[in-house]
């Protein structure tokens, strides 16, 4: 286990390529169809993140990010670039099959909702409680807002996440059946899970930097 983390609530300046780079190791199979090949992706995620949309989680000395959460709130989300992006890394041709797989993905939040843009950690420091971490912050986050409850979506291969989702109070709502999918992206179905969120907190930390010493 690691001796500290830090979680923040932004993703720091230089640390882009690491942040794309868990993204890709977690959601690479699902996003190749529209972003790869790995390399291209990977550095198209980097060029194009919102910092101030996700909560990171950091090595005690800040020099590595080591789990990322990120959240779709007021139209934006942590993993951007739009319709022009795409086509100018991408081309005409190439780009516009891209886009349609895109939508395919995206998800809006709906009134009172914060949309989870997914969730990962560096394989080394899993089953250390990061994930824990980091839906905690994500929940504070969501209450700040005045959101009343946090959405995700997450895939029938992904029993890991499923299972961490459950263990911090999602539950699931509907499961949509997407065979269409499995051949591009590698999963057949998506269930939508809720996790009610609890008024605005009154005082305590304000979340910025968070510490669990183990």
């Amino acid at each position: 286990m690691d001796p500290a983390v830090t979680i923040r609530r932004v993703v720091p300046r230089q640390t882009e390529d690491q942040v794309a780079a868990l993204y890709w190791e977690a959601f690479g199979r699902k996003l190749g169809a529209a972003l790869g090949p790995p390399e291209h992706g990977r550095a198209f995620i980097a060029r194009h993140l919102h910092h101030d949309r996700a909560a990171v989680a950091l090595t005690h000395d800040g020099s590595r990010v080591v789990g990322v959460a990120g959240y779709r709130l007021s139209g934006r989300g942590l993993t951007g670039g739009g319709i022009r992006d795409v086509l100018s890394a991408y081309g005409l041709m190439r780009g516009m099959p891209r886009l349609a797989v895109l939508a395919l993905l995206d998800r809006t939040p709906g009134p009172g909702e914060l949309v989870m843009d997914g969730i990962a950690v560096d394989p080394a420091h899993r089953s250390a409680g990061i994930g824990g971490l980091l839906l905690a912050e994500i929940a504070t986050i969501a209450a700040e807002q005045g959101c009343r409850r946090v959405r995700l979506d997450v895939i029938d291969v992904n029993p890991r996440a499923r299972a961490l989702y459950e263990r911090h109070g999602f539950t699931a709502v509907r499961t949509e059946r997407t065979p269409y999918l499995r051949g591009l992206m590698g999963f057949g179905a998506v269930t939508t899970m809720h996790r009610a969120v609890p008024g605005r907190p009154s005082g305590g930390p304000s979340g910025d930097t968070l510490e669990q010493r183990r």
